[in-house]
């Protein structure tokens, strides 16, 4: 992949940390490259990078010219506080200031220093090309503190619209919650037309004790986009991660979690929904290392592909050897509707411990005739009952969402 050229220099040259940042990325991706066919994590739904090659970043000042900004806020059927980015651009001016919450950009927190102690602290560069890349153009993002026992009255409320064609984005997130917080966050990935862009995300979570978070990510994005996201996460004693990633629609999407439970009785929940149709690429990849005794994950995903859409779960969960009674859990369950679609699945556990409950478990087929057939003898149409049930078979995941508004309206955009 040729890399983008800067049209202007990215802020920050001049301050040895984060030009010592951008130099080690650039290393990295000379010497290690894209994944390829040929590389494991990336072989059942690699890309070809080439098409990134014309895409550009976007180093101009963002004005509120055009229709549809994200400055323009939309109406939610919920409270909450609204961080807003556009074309890859965090909007600090146009965002809301949320009490017991240190909000910064992270341009302005790398000029402090205060991202030295977290930033691509929580996971091995080496392993993750696009975090690397993310790193090179290092400039857009927040750091976000939520304080000691701040538990939020509401969500806060991430949008991510893409108004243009032509751009790399790439957003860097560190998120700290520290001991006895409580809090929601929900990122929502859109854009109202087909535009050609790739939004390439690394959130850094770091969870306290006792802290709780729950962690939406809904993704309604272009057919021609590129979605890259690694959320790395580090949790501490007591504390709480759960996690639901929706993706509606767009080009090539990958997911990613990693997740470390490092501290006694850390629990952590990741679950999932996907519909692939068209040529559309779905990826979902998740490493859980249990590095400590009592600790629980569970992982719930369910999906549907159809036409030439291509679905990917790839899941792995790793007890290391001192993690005794440890629950790891993870079960992915698809629907392949057309013979010209796929799906390929993963489960993997990696045990190294004795006392442990651990479960992995995966399928795939298409709707059961006998219900489409019941269905359709009380009245409804082929397709009505085809909806019917293909929403029943995806439900099971948004049950488990606490937060009823929440709930409905992802059930609204989603289906």
């Amino acid at each position: 992949m040729n890399l983008p050229e800067l049209k202007t220099p990215l802020w920050g040259d001049d301050i040895p940390y984060v030009a010592g940042l951008r130099e080690k990325a650039g290393r990295i991706l000379h010497h290690s490259g894209f994944p390829s066919a040929k590389t494991e994590a990336w072989k059942y739904a690699h890309f070809d990078i080439s098409s990134l090659s014309a895409l550009q970043i976007n180093t101009d000042v963002h004005h509120c010219d055009h229709d549809n900004c994200t400055c323009h806020r939309q109406p939610l059927p919920f409270s909450c506080y609204r961080l807003e980015f556009c074309d890859g651009q965090f909007l600090a001016d146009h965002s809301d200031t949320i009490p017991g919450v240190y909000v910064k950009p992270l341009i302005e927190a790398l000029f402090d220093g205060e991202t030295k102690t977290y930033l691509n602290k929580s996971f091995p560069i080496e392993k993750y090309p696009f975090a690397a890349l993310n790193t090179l153009y290092l400039e857009q993002g927040f750091m976000m503190i939520i304080e000691r026992n701040t538990v939020l009255d509401q969500p806060i409320y991430i949008s991510y619209h893409q108004s243009k064609s032509g751009y790399l984005n790439n957003m860097h997130n560190l998120i700290l919650c520290e001991s006895g917080s409580q809090a929601a966050i929900i990122e929502h990935f859109h854009c109202e037309r087909a535009n050609n862009y790739c939004n390439n995300i690394v959130n850094e979570i770091k969870l306290s004790a006792a802290a709780k978070l729950t962690h939406y990510v809904f993704e309604n994005e272009s057919v021609q986009s590129h979605h890259i996201e690694l959320n790395s996460i580090r949790q501490k004693e007591n504390s709480s991660y759960q996690a639901f990633c929706l993706k509606k629609s767009g080009g090539f999407s990958r997911h990613e979690s990693l997740l470390r439970l490092e501290q006694k009785e850390a629990r952590a929940e990741v679950n999932g929904i996907y519909r692939v149709n068209g040529s559309s690429v779905s990826d979902i990849t998740t490493d859980i290392y249990h590095l400590a005794p009592e600790t629980f994950s569970d992982q719930l995903v369910k999906g549907v592909a159809t036409d030439h859409g291509k679905a990917v779960f790839q899941g792995k969960i790793h007890i290391a050897p001192n993690a005794q009674k440890t629950e790891g859990h993870q079960t992915h369950h698809a629907l392949l509707l057309s013979d010209t679609a796929e799906i390929d699945s993963k489960p993997e556990l990696e045990i190294f411990a004795d006392d442990v409950k651990c479960s992995h478990g995966s399928s795939c087929g298409d709707l059961d005739p006998e219900q489409l057939f019941y269905m359709q003898t009380r009245g409804f149409s082929q397709d009505d009952a085809r909806n019917i049930l293909i929403q029943a078979h995806l439900n099971e995941v948004l049950e488990k969402i606490n937060h009823p508004l929440i709930k409905e309206w992802l059930k609204d955009q989603f289906f």
